[in-house]
Parts: C-alpha cells; structure tokens; sequence
C-alpha cells in the first residue's frame, strides 16, 4: 500500500513540473541521427553494434539510448549505462557558441525510472537506474569530484541547449584538478580548431563531436557512481576550402593533476582515430565516426606527449567494470564553468 501511495505522489509531483528534458528510445534514429556523422553511430563491441543496443543476458535493461530533448526541441544524443550510473558517450554538433554559463539546476531523467511519458522531477528525488545530484554532495576523502559534462556547454549553440546539457545522464564524476585543468584546456584547444577547420562551403562551422568515459573496475562514488578511469573525445568535419575530411582524438585519466608554480603543465596531445580505437579496444572493432573521418586528414601533433597513450582498456568497453528548476549559482562553484576565457588558459 505504501508503495502505490509514493507511487502516487511521485506522479503528483511531476505532474506539477515543467516538461521532460529528453525520451529514451530504441534506436537513435530517426529523432536524433542528426547528430551523428552521416546519421552512423559509433560502434563499440559489447555495447552498441550497427545502431542497436547489445544489452547482456543478465541485465537486459542496462544500456539506454537517450534523446536528450529540451524546450520541445532535440539537443544531443546520448548512450547511458544505467549499472554504472554513467553516460557511455554523447554525441553532439558544435556550429558555435556563445560565451555565458546558464543558471539551472542538474536535472535526471525521469523515463529511467519506469516513469514513462511523465513530466520532469526535481534531481533530488530517489532514483535508482541513474546518479542524483546528492551522488555529488558526497566527500571523498583526498578527492575533490566535479559533475563533469560529456557534451560541455562550453561548446552548446544557444541558451537552451547550454541549458539541456546540465542533466546527470550527460556527467560523470570528474576529478577536479583534471577537469579544470588539462581536459578544461583541451576543450579549448579543440574548440579553436574547430572554428578555424571545419567550415562549410557557407562559411559556417559545422563539427561532428563524440565524448565518451571507460568506467573503473570498481572505483565508485557514494557506493553508486562509477567513478571513470579515462574520459575521451573525438570529433570530425569536412574542410571545404581544403575539400577533406579532418579528424583527431584526445583522451586523458580522470586522476589528480599537480598544479602550481614551477609545476609542467600536463597536456592532452592530440591522436588519430585510429589510436583511439585502438586504446578504446585493443582486439578492434571501435568505430566513431564513417571511414571517410579516418582516410581523411588526422590530427597527430603532440602525439608523445603524455594522458595514457597506449594504455590497454580491455573488456572495459563492452562493460566489464567489476523543463527544469532554475536556481542561482553559488558563490565559488567554478564547476563546469562556461564563462572562462579559453585564452587564459
């Protein structure tokens, strides 16, 4: 009785929020195969194969395609693993952005939940197929955690859909000191070089870009999050006034970054695609983006640089890890932050 009477109130309560943020789906296509390269999404064994989920025997509800929808309008795709409480990439176009960080709280999805076709909830409420933002709110001791954006908003077009990127099914806890320093750095870098190499035969930007974590084995926050060993990303584009294809990779370990004076700046050098299928699955078969992205021209400087080059990530690919409510930004979180200066960096 209890049960159907919080059931109850749930819907209650939804039913007095604004609209749901985005909708879980079968296939990304047709909803949301604009924001894939020639509508193809990525190939990962295990997980994704031709466009349809491969979920394991034992838990045939864990990997969710999530069309993540806001405003009534379709913002960016993403791949959700509801075991580890993590996106397993997103993917997403970048035309240009503004400058500017909106004020909005981190929003759930309430389709994961079993509420189906339901209006949005507060990310305070209880969940269990996905993180909540109280998952952030707990300490980990020597480690400082940030929610940290697949799809940035750093890189979002216009207001609202900076605004739909601040969902938890587009986060994954992030070390701070990497997020905000070599990652935060390398989203900069890449977006200069998105500007700058990947216009159209009109002048404007057009970029194709995919963001993805490999979960840890067992490295959790608030004994529900993994806590990702490695972030990564890959983006790709025609360059008509060189008429080809351009491409390139970076991937770096969520771990602690030494800063200070005297201190070397780590950096995310830039790798082909083809190096990142490999450390993404030694034995083959990853796949991002079409082959015209990888028989075009790729971005290979830096590549002796350091972030884990070469590293084996194994098994973890295919999942072997053992409307929304506004409110103001608080004094001193610089967490995901839109509004810094890519040229102080």
């Amino acid at each position: 009785m209890m049960g159907v009477l919080n059931h109850l109130s749930a819907l209650l309560l939804l039913s007095l929020l604004p609209p749901s943020l985005s909708e879980v789906v079968n296939r990304f296509d047709p909803k949301c195969s604009d924001f894939f390269l020639k509508g193809t999404t990525p190939n990962l064994p295990g997980i994704l194969v031709g466009g349809i989920v491969l979920n394991p025997d034992q838990d045939p509800d864990r990997y969710k395609l999530i069309c993540q929808k806001y405003e009534g309008k379709y913002r960016f795709a993403t791949l959700y693993d509801t075991t580890n409480k993590i996106p397993v990439f997103s993917a997403y176009t970048y035309t240009d952005a503004p400058e500017g960080r909106p004020k909005i709280s981190w929003m759930i999805e309430p389709q994961l939940e079993a509420l189906t076709n339901q209006l949005d909830m507060k990310v305070d409420q209880t969940v269990i197929k996905q993180a909540a933002d109280a998952d952030y709110k707990v300490k980990i001791e020597n480690m400082e955690i940030d929610r940290g954006h697949l799809f940035p908003c750093l890189y979002a077009p216009d207001e609202d859909t900076k605004k739909s990127t601040f969902t938890l099914t587009n986060a994954v806890p992030q070390v701070r000191s990497f997020n905000q320093g070599s990652w935060r750095t390398m989203e900069c870098s890449v977006r200069k070089k998105l500007m700058t190499d990947c216009l159209d035969s009109n002048g404007k930007i057009n970029a194709y870009v995919v963001t993805g974590a490999v979960p840890s084995e067992s490295n959790k926050l608030n004994n529900r999050v993994n806590i990702p060993s490695l972030l990564w990303t890959a983006y790709c584009c025609y360059n008509h006034n060189q008429r080809q294809w351009v491409a390139g990779a970076h991937w770096g370990e969520n771990q602690w970054e030494e800063k200070g004076k005297g201190k070397p700046k780590k950096t995310l050098p830039s790798k082909t695609l083809a190096e990142l299928y490999k450390m993404l699955n030694p034995d083959g078969g990853v796949k991002v983006f079409p082959d015209d992205c990888q028989n075009g021209k790729q971005d290979d400087t830096g590549r002796n640089g350091e972030a884990g080059a070469g590293q084996k990530r194994q098994g973890e690919m295919s999942g072997g890890s053992k409307g929304s409510i506004k409110k103001p930004r608080e004094t001193g979180d610089e967490e995901n932050d839109c509004d810094f200066d890519c040229d102080e960096e």
